[in-house]
């Protein structure tokens, strides 16, 4: 018999018992000449398993069928003839997550126009050509048991088993077979891990659904979802994401709960940018009547490198808590308060500007360059440079003294987390002073602090101040021991101070021990030594990462090593210093 191939489309129209059992006999009796070719848009009831451990299976799934990022460009601004520029290709692929119908939807959305207004319109899943696609192509094709758990679900970020029943219950289905029943249809869901535990919708579809839901539920109905979804969360331990749905539930007292944190605030656990968000949108009579909120307002702020509008909100919670009695959540927020204008009054040392809010504003300018949310490390990289004080820095360390000072007195106990940071800046500012007993007690507690908590980062600071006094008392060993422990400590953390530390080791070593002059401190391990004789020979960072068969990324964290370790910040300089260490093979010398 001639070879042939038998090609069945959109089978997965075909909801018969029957007709897959017939398909399963035919596969089981099929010819060698005869090729089976099947188009579904869910797996269908046949024996796969069966088929893929005979070797007798191809399959072209979703990931297959995405289009990459050559693909996407060519299609584009090639077949489409859009010419979009790289920026908006990204947002496209990202969007879509090259998928060639919603491609091709967008692209038709934003022919001829190419606004920024247009363009954001034609990647949503709310723009109508998406959204008519995906309700009729979709959604309407599905019992309305599905449509229905597809909407209410859509509100999450991830799905798994028992969040969906939490959210959406239903006692004749868990939440494991239907999840289960979406991915088997290719109902846009996305499995995150390999033992099927969370999943999520694909972007586009899952804006659909959120449009739909607002159509099908009030918003009584749409905040019960959210309500259900953030008591899950927060039984499970994700504290951010039950916050998060407290604030789309419209749960003020749950919501402001939650911010509070136990112990920590959220915002100081990688949700500030969410936290202030939300901060914004409340009315000032709803903040007078939480006074709490208004010192987490305060904080936040700060932590999303906006000082100069900190001020304002911390005399809003004064006000609002006057009267109060001071029990120990009361002196808590004080404390919190007093922490807070300490690291205002840290950042005011950090600039040179004279007068307070020029100086709030240059760190302001400063914090606002870097492009993440969270601006805690820029906080601490403008804090942490510990010197002697300029004449006119007395009234700031004054005031970092007063403030810091007050907030150990008033934080709890059991505060870890500002009393560290109050207890740092603490150091810090006396170091400044030159009270140098102040900032050894000050510096101590945070190391204390850091250890319970597992922290290392402000122990590590603090250990570099500690040995910064000890050579300004001219204790050199015990500057020595310090030094050491923070480089220790450290490990690989990219930290600027570390660079310092390094020369202050080498510094001590070399008056400690003479014969150690023109050496190094720490030496370079066989890879950085392999590493630093590529650099030598003019390879980039890619040529090497091709010659020792390292990511570009690894061989990067390399050449931050070796700099550090030779005292250095340029490749030109790294060279001259190894030359004069003699670190580099003899060019001459036969391999």
């Amino acid at each position: 018999m001639a070879p042939f191939i038998l090609v069945l489309d959109d089978y997965h129209t075909a909801h018969s018992k029957p007709i897959e059992e017939a398909v399963t006999f035919l596969l089981d009796h099929l010819p060698a000449s005869i090729h089976l070719a099947m188009i579904t848009r869910e797996d269908p009831l046949i024996p796969l398993a069966r088929l893929r451990a005979r070797d007798q299976l191809t399959e072209l799934r979703a990931a297959d069928l995405r289009f990459s990022s050559s693909e996407i460009v060519g299609f584009l601004n090639g077949v489409m003839g859009l010419d979009l520029p790289t920026d908006q290709i990204v947002a496209l692929a990202s969007r879509t997550e090259g998928w060639i119908a919603g491609l091709q939807l967008a692209a038709l959305s934003i022919q001829g126009d190419h606004g920024t207004d247009r363009f954001m319109q034609s990647i949503a899943g709310s723009h109508h050509f998406v959204l008519d696609y995906l309700v009729e192509e979709v959604l309407l094709r599905q019992p309305e048991s599905v449509q229905s758990f597809l909407m209410q679900t859509s509100i999450l970020d991830r799905l798994s088993d028992s969040l969906v029943d939490a959210v959406v219950p239903d006692p004749a289905t868990s939440g494991k077979q239907r999840l289960l029943d979406l991915e088997r249809q290719n109902l846009f869901v996305i499995p995150l891990d390999h033992e099927r535990r969370w999943y999520r919708y694909h972007h586009l579809f899952a804006e659909s659904l959120q449009r739909r839901l607002q159509d099908h539920l009030d918003r009584g109905g749409i905040a019960e979802l959210h309500g259900r979804a953030s008591t899950w969360y927060e039984s499970h331990g994700f504290e951010i994401e039950a916050f998060r749905h407290a604030t789309e539930s419209v749960d003020l007292a749950r919501a402001a709960r939650l911010l509070e944190g136990d112990g920590m605030p959220l915002h100081l656990r990688g949700a500030a940018e969410l936290s202030l968000k939300w901060l914004e949108s409340l009315p000032v009579a709803e903040l007078d009547a939480r006074p709490s909120l208004w010192v987490m307002y305060g904080s936040v702020l700060l932590i999303t490198g906006k000082p100069t509008h900190v001020e304002q909100k911390l005399r809003a919670a004064e006000a609002a808590l006057g009267g109060v009695d001071q029990d120990v959540r009361i002196r808590d927020l004080f404390g919190l308060i007093a922490a807070t204008r300490a690291a205002v009054a840290s950042l005011m040392l950090a600039v040179k500007p004279y007068g307070a809010q020029l100086k709030l504003q240059a760190a302001e300018a400063s914090m606002q360059m870097t492009v993440h949310d969270d601006k805690t490390d820029d906080l601490i990289g403008l804090i942490a440079p510990a010197k002697e004080a300029w004449v006119d820095e007395s009234q700031e360390i004054a005031q970092v003294i007063t403030q810091a000072s007050r907030a150990l007195e008033y934080l709890r106990p059991d505060n870890y987390h500002v009393r560290t940071s109050a207890a740092w800046m603490l150091g810090v500012a006396c170091q400044r002073r030159g009270d140098h007993d102040g900032a050894r007690k000050a510096y101590n507690e945070v190391i204390a602090y850091s250890h319970m908590l597992g922290h290392q980062l402000m122990a590590v600071l603090s250990l570099i101040g500690l040995g910064q006094i000890e050579e300004a008392d001219n204790s050199p060993r015990v500057a020595e021991d310090c030094y050491e422990e923070a480089l220790r400590l450290a490990g690989d953390l990219p930290l600027p101070a570390l660079r310092e530390a390094r020369a202050s080791l080498e510094r001590v070593r070399k008056n400690l021990r003479p014969e150690l002059k023109g050496g190094l401190v720490e030496p370079l391990s066989r890879r950085e030594l392999e590493v630093l004789a590529l650099i030598a020979k003019g390879l980039s960072n890619r040529d090497i990462g091709e010659r020792l068969f390292l990511a570009v990324d690894t061989v990067k964290g390399h050449n931050r090593r070796i700099f550090e370790k030779l005292g250095v910040q340029r490749r030109t300089e790294a060279i001259a210093r190894a030359q004069e260490l003699n670190l580099l093979p003899d060019p001459h010398k036969p391999h």
